[in-house]
């Protein structure tokens, strides 16, 4: 499941070698799944069945690491507390899951 391959990369990511937050973290990559799925418009469940690129597993780990480090209402995580730095990363995000969208008119 991708959400179990996902883990210890978002943990990696993040610097966290404890497993205290192991279920938190799970939610939040299993929300960058919903989003990223819904953005490329995939049916859900689309990424488990067929698998992700690179470039989607990428803008997996930023955006579940992003939400992990704004748990607490901050707009870009412990590291910029800035708006700039939250916009950033949900701009790379988008391009990283552009490259896999479906599109459909």
């Amino acid at each position: 499941m991708l959400v179990d391959d996902l883990l210890p990369v978002v943990k990696a990511n993040l610097i966290l070698a404890h497993d205290l937050d192991d279920d938190l973290l799970r939610g939040y990559i299993r929300a960058a799944i919903s989003f990223s799925e819904k953005y490329q418009h995939r049916e859900d469940g689309w990424l488990d069945t067929y698998g992700a690129s690179e470039s989607t597993k990428q803008a997996l780990v930023m955006l579940a690491s992003h939400f992990y480090e704004s748990r607490d209402g901050s707009t870009a995580g412990f590291f910029a507390d800035s708006v700039q730095a939250g916009d950033a990363v949900w701009k790379a995000v988008e391009r990283l899951l552009r490259m896999e969208r479906e599109w459909k008119v």
